[in-house]
């Protein structure tokens, strides 16, 4: 079973990465209007709740004392006013610190998303889609929610910190300071606690992702289980993971259960030391009131407030930092594939709309030959996949690459379309090395057909008008009717506006291809690249697919990585790789003239194809 753990589950509690958060901190540049209401409305709060036992303070000792009708008047005036301010003040720093919290999110997802658009194919080769996913959702919104509520405690809790001590070594320093003893333990206590539940709380969310990756392998492979008559061992496995993640809820739970009534219970103390010696003080009449007694009393109270405010934030930072970093290392990814800066100055020195002939980087539009010299690639150091590769392909010509699953096919395919670059040798574009071009340009000129199409949720018409944004039916009917494939779509309940289902499962994988392969077709791209186009279709389909791509592929250089070897009899030339090398190269006929290994697969497959179907 896999054991799926997300990088963020380090279980030693760190310290915080300022110079991350600073760089987090960066994305709220564009709002400074919300930040500096937040952050203004934290300090005022924090001082009108300083107030608020002064005035208390005032009126009960006008009451208990000379009963000044205008003097508890004024002073009760002054208590509404400061209670209408305290809430007209949390009402705007939440509605500040939502709409930061909103606008940085959005903006992260959309730098995000803009990077994963611009990052080469390597980078998902090596990432899984759950974990990019989760970090244009999950790890923004743990930032996001985390960052304006860190900045107003900050302001907040400090200026209340700040006022409550002045405040009480303003009315009497003594007192101020017995009260005060209770910081350093609550301090300590606070900071003992959460550590230990920040570091129960990664363990649950790690055991929290092992037990859902159990429980969605075991529902995938639920017929395999049955099969092998497992179903006891996988139980006993989601068993041992249920545990775990029992055991770690418990202890949080006890946790912050036992945190709680320690940190109130360090607030009582503060509170008993302002009641008894302040009451000594009331009581030998030295000069302090009742009204500053019950005043200390209701700071004692609030002390402990920003303290444990802040300790928290302080938890929750250290807690989104993995999230923190892994988003702004997206954003800040470099893409390895990408124009240079000379590349990038002539695309800049182009006009918007190029004179005819011209490509947007400044070049010859028109591709004629390219030519691949020494080409070798290795995606992981010291694992060559491809090993001095050399040949040349003209407009008009279809190359087909053969050879076994692992033999290169695909890699000089993706090396073609830029996708990858050589680790070694170059790949020439009418002479001129193709990193010499612009890569949206380069990339924009192919049209690509896969084993198995992926087609978007929506209609056909969304499907195959993706290949051309903008295209009206007339020529989504037109690129359809060119890859035969009209007739079944019109077939089709809604015709062009029939819902494909996700992935295009509501079509056969023929009717996916031909779909597919329309959308590859209304791009009207120079080249075409067919990786194993036919391979997982009916012979009847393949057929018809077959005579559609011979008739589009005319006027183009097209590569066809093949399956099934009686589909390329047509292609002007055939590459048979081996381990990354080119071992035999030529035409249909001049390969199974030269009586070599392509002659012998070819034959092999004839008479296995000859085979099923005489059986079937």
């Amino acid at each position: 079973m896999t054991d799926a753990t997300e990088p963020e589950d380090d279980f030693k509690p760190r310290h915080v990465d300022w110079r991350l958060w600073r760089r987090i901190a960066g994305h709220l540049r564009p709002y400074p209007r919300y930040v500096l209401t937040m952050v203004g409305c934290g300090l005022m709060l924090a001082v009108v709740e300083v107030i608020l036992p002064l005035i208390t303070a005032g009126i009960i000792d006008e009451a208990t004392g000379p009963g000044r009708f205008e003097r508890i008047m004024t002073l009760g005036a002054s208590y509404a006013v400061l209670l209408a301010c305290f809430a007209l003040l949390v009402w705007r720093f939440i509605t500040a610190a939502g709409l930061i919290a909103t606008s940085v999110a959005y903006d992260l997802r959309e730098s995000s998303f803009a990077r994963l658009q611009s990052l080469p194919f390597g980078y998902f080769d090596v990432r899984s889609t759950g974990w990019l996913v989760a970090r244009v959702t999950s790890d923004v919104t743990k930032v996001t929610g985390l960052l304006p509520w860190f900045l107003l405690d900050l302001g907040w809790g400090t200026t209340m910190l700040v006022g409550i001590f002045t405040a009480m070594m303003l009315v009497d320093p003594q007192l101020g300071f017995a009260v005060s003893v209770i910081v350093p333990p609550m301090v300590i206590a606070t900071w003992w606690f959460k550590r230990r539940m920040l570091e129960s709380s990664r363990r649950i969310r790690a055991t929290n992702s092992r037990l859902t990756a159990s429980y969605n392998e075991t529902i995938a492979g639920v017929r395999t289980t049955r099969m092998l008559a497992r179903e006891h061992t996988a139980s006993a496995e989601f068993r041992s993971i249920s545990e775990d993640m029992r055991s770690w809820t418990v202890r949080n739970a006890l946790q912050s259960a036992v945190y709680l009534p320690v940190v109130m219970s360090l607030g009582s103390i503060g509170v008993g030391i302002a009641l008894w010696a302040g009451g000594v003080q009331v009581r030998e009449e030295t000069g302090l009131t009742l009204g500053l007694l019950i005043a200390f009393m209701q700071y004692a109270m609030l002390f402990s407030q920003p303290i444990q405010e802040l300790a928290q934030r302080f938890v929750d930072l250290q807690s989104a930092q993995a999230a923190a970093e892994r988003v702004q290392e997206l954003i800040e990814e470099t893409p390895a594939i990408r124009d240079s800066p000379d590349v990038a100055a002539r695309i800049a020195a182009t006009p918007e709309d190029p004179p005819p002939g011209i490509a947007p980087d400044g070049g010859r539009a028109l591709v004629g030959t390219i030519r691949f010299e020494g080409v070798g690639h290795a995606y992981v150091e010291g694992e060559r996949v491809l090993d001095d590769v050399n040949f040349e392909i003209s407009r008009g010509t279809t190359l087909a690459l053969v050879g076994a699953t692992g033999s290169g096919k695909t890699t000089i395919a993706g090396l073609l379309a830029r996708w990858y670059e050589p680790s070694e040798g170059r790949i020439l574009v009418d002479g001129v090395d193709y990193r010499e071009r612009g890569l949206d340009w380069w990339q924009s000129q192919f049209g690509v057909v896969q084993q198995v199409p992926h087609l978007f949720s929506g209609t056909i018409r969304d499907n195959v008008g993706y290949g051309r944004l903008g295209a009206d039916d007339r020529a989504i009917n037109a690129a359809l009717e060119r890859v035969r494939a009209l007739e079944f779509v019109e077939a089709l309940e809604g015709g062009l506006d029939f819902e494909v289902g996700e992935g295009g499962g509501n079509l056969s994988q023929g009717q996916r291809q031909l779909v597919s392969l329309a959308r590859a077709f209304l791009a009207d791209p120079q080249l075409f690249i067919m990786d194993e186009a036919t391979s997982s279709v009916d012979a009847e389909t393949e057929a018809t697919i077959q005579n559609a791509v011979e008739e589009i592929l005319r006027d183009r250089i097209a590569v066809v990585i093949a399956h099934r070897l009686s589909t390329i009899r047509r292609a002007d030339l055939i590459l048979l790789l081996d381990r990354g090398r080119i071992v035999e190269r030529g035409s249909h006929d001049e390969l199974m003239t030269a009586g070599g290994r392509y002659r012998d697969l070819y034959l092999a497959q004839f008479v296995d194809e000859a085979e099923r179907r005489i059986i079937g």
